[in-house]
């Protein structure tokens, strides 16, 4: 005897199967058309960023052209959107002089910031004994004598942005502060660093995400 198979089933559960992708993918593809007319209706803006002060506590070139240095510097970050919150994830900061590194990463804590809030940071930013490349030293050697030192105070990281509810991937954030220091030289009879003092910047920075 002959076993007829039901094939009427398997076929209706097929379609069944394919209206359900077909739905899903519908509705994905709306859910990422509306976010994408929204994001573009809102705008979002690259935060703003200024370096307003640097204290110097320690700035000494040694030999064989190692640099050990400690100073504490004010940061301004503003959210100019009106509608969109920003996540910064593990901020890094730290110095460099001629494109080198000279201090280790000082971590700002991952925080979240509100429309068009402002937050203000002083990290303390620091290295000792840190090798630097021999044409660096001698021009920090110098500089230092010169009583002034062009410094570049960098910021990178990563922020997330927060639209309503939805909150988006990571993005790389880099932030770039130019720092001109004056402390003193030897023709003004105050050679060195002086320790403690405050220097006013209002530096503006530029930032890439």
């Amino acid at each position: 005897m002959s076993v007829k198979h039901c094939d009427h089933h398997g076929d209706k559960k097929k379609k069944l199967i394919k209206k359900i992708l077909i739905g899903l993918a519908i509705f994905i593809g709306i859910a990422l058309l509306v976010f994408l007319i929204t994001w573009a209706i809102l705008q979002p803006k690259k935060p703003k960023f200024i370096l307003q002060d640097a204290t110097i506590y320690n700035f000494n070139v040694s030999a064989p052209i190692l640099l050990s240095s400690n100073f504490q510097v004010t940061i301004n970050a503003r959210n100019p959107n009106s509608k969109i919150g920003i996540y910064y994830d593990k901020l890094n900061v730290f110095a460099t002089y001629h494109s080198q590194q000279i201090t280790y990463f000082t971590v700002i804590q991952p925080v979240y910031q509100g429309h068009k809030d402002l937050n203000i940071w002083s990290p303390f930013v620091y290295g000792t004994n840190v090798p630097v490349a021999p044409y660096n030293g001698a021009a920090l050697s110098q500089d230092q004598s010169n009583g002034a030192i062009a410094l570049v105070i960098k910021i990178n990281g990563r922020v997330r942005w927060k639209v309503g509810s939805f909150i988006s991937g990571r993005y790389h954030l880099h932030v770039t502060c130019p720092a001109y220091i004056p402390f003193g030289n030897k023709n003004s009879g105050i050679a060195g660093v002086v320790t403690g003092v405050k220097y006013q910047l209002a530096q503006k920075c530029s930032v890439s995400v």
